[in-house]
């Protein structure tokens, strides 16, 4: 296994979500991130949950620091993913929600759903979540119940 950094963020997808997938895979990379691919890799039928757990294992393991779900409304895979152990998975519409997510859920996985917002809004997401921090404070003592 590879050594992975801070700047590694992991990402997955079912079919519905690949292109999307796909779009973000380039953004990450311009904004200077290693990608650590966890499929699926074309746009023939899978099951959201196996791509949601293998993100959920990635993180356990340290594989990655932070990841990013697609499927078709972000919603089953980010389920699947947050059954693991410090995964906290948030599914997004907006860049309002995105930064959110962070500075009140320390949420560590942005999930899509390419269905739901398209590719321009996706990395808008994207560039929030990645570039918000955890407020802690007030917050901190709810996302520990988690």
């Amino acid at each position: 296994m590879t050594a992975m950094t801070r700047d590694t963020v992991a990402i997955a997808s079912d079919h519905a979500g690949y292109a999307l997938k796909e779009a973000l895979k380039v953004e990450l990379v311009a904004l200077g991130h290693q990608v650590l691919d966890l499929g699926t890799h074309g746009t023939e039928r899978v099951d959201y949950p196996d791509f949601g757990h293998a993100m959920g294992s990635a993180i356990e393991k340290g594989e990655a620091l932070r990841g990013v779900l697609v499927c078709g409304t972000g919603i089953g895979i980010s389920m699947a993913a947050n059954h693991h152990s410090g995964v906290r998975a948030a599914v997004c519409h907006d860049t309002t929600t995105a930064r959110l997510s962070r500075a009140h859920n320390d949420a560590n996985v942005l999930a899509l759903g390419a269905r739901i917002v398209g590719t321009e809004v996706a990395i808008d997401c994207l560039k929030v979540f990645l570039g918000s921090r955890f407020e802690g404070g007030r917050h901190k003592p709810r996302v520990d119940k988690i």
